[in-house]
């Protein structure tokens, strides 16, 4: 007998995830996405940072970042910290 795992939305109210969040694509979270201005971007790195998910990475070679829309919740702490407003969180049917 195989036993499927369930996902995310059939898991009982305040139940406990038993995978990672590294493990467990949780990017269909979200109602808002991060957009950022590439033309306001320092590339300070800040949102690397202070994304609680992990959902933003630094590429060195390309000298950029890069959002990650599988992990991605769309909770806008990158937004909120970001010094130059570069990045904005809109609807996802927007972008």
């Amino acid at each position: 007998m195989t036993t499927k795992e369930k996902g995310w939305k059939q898991i009982s109210m305040a139940g406990v995830c038993w995978k990672p969040s590294t493990q467990y694509l949780t990017g269909d979270w979200k109602t808002y996405k991060p957009v950022r201005d590439l033309e306001k971007c320092t590339r300070c790195v800040l949102c690397v940072l202070f994304c609680p998910d992990g959902a933003i990475n630094w590429k060195p070679e390309k000298n950029d970042i890069q959002f990650d829309f599988d992990f991605c919740k769309g909770c806008g702490i990158c937004a909120n910290e970001c010094p130059l407003d570069a990045i904005e969180m809109k609807l996802e049917e927007e972008t």
